[in-house]
């Protein structure tokens, strides 16, 4: 590749990077193969947080995140979209689920946990007391339903609005806010020493 066929590649890649997900979207269903890649590596991240909720087999997990890619590229879907974010997360998820259904790892959708984990970075641990609170937000976290860990998840620590987190869930809006609100008031209860973040995070979504 000559020069100045490598600074055009270059070009290209960079201005794909800096549209916007749904513009990036509507150029790979339009047939733009750089598009695709872009949507690759925008969302490959994300989507391996969300899965390792699900499941903690990590090759399981790659291997069915690039499958879905795959498929994507194969059926070149014609749809437009609200949300990039959302359609992946759900799709990912369905996907999953139907190789648990298929390996006979679960019976139904609503018996499979979602794996709530927060790291020492999210939860800015750097002291003895900042550890012993996290010990208290993990006691917490256990009494919460699969439903609203990953409510949690999606909407708290991942920034999706509320219709987003329907269609990844699968759920009514409305039946999403109220998921938001009883976790929120589970930990009120639990966990007094969150009392101030809980606020903070209930103005933020309401």
């Amino acid at each position: 590749m000559s020069k100045t066929l490598y600074l055009f590649y270059l070009t290209c890649v960079c201005l794909h990077s800096a549209l916007p997900d749904i513009e990036l979207w509507n150029a790979f269903i339009d047939g733009d193969k750089e598009a695709f890649s872009v949507l690759f590596r925008r969302f490959y991240p994300l989507l391996f947080q969300y899965g390792s909720k699900i499941t903690t087999d990590n090759a399981l997990l790659e291997d069915t995140i690039q499958e879905l890619f795959l498929e994507l590229w194969r059926k070149q879907p014609a749809q437009r979209l609200l949300s990039v974010k959302a359609y992946l997360l759900q799709a990912l998820k369905f996907k999953l689920y139907k190789t648990f259904r298929n390996k006979n790892l679960i019976s139904s959708l609503d018996e499979d946990g979602f794996v709530f984990e927060l790291s020492s970075e999210t939860l800015l641990i750097d002291s003895e007391e900042d550890i012993e609170r996290s010990q208290k937000i993990f006691a917490a976290l256990d009494q919460l339903s699969p439903r609203q860990k990953e409510v949690i998840y999606l909407k708290i620590y991942k920034g999706l609005s509320y219709e987003e987190v329907s269609d990844v869930m699968q759920l009514n809006y409305q039946v999403v806010r109220n998921l938001l609100y009883t976790a929120l008031k589970a930990f009120k209860k639990l966990c007094a020493l969150l009392a101030i973040q809980l606020i903070f995070l209930t103005v933020s979504f309401c």
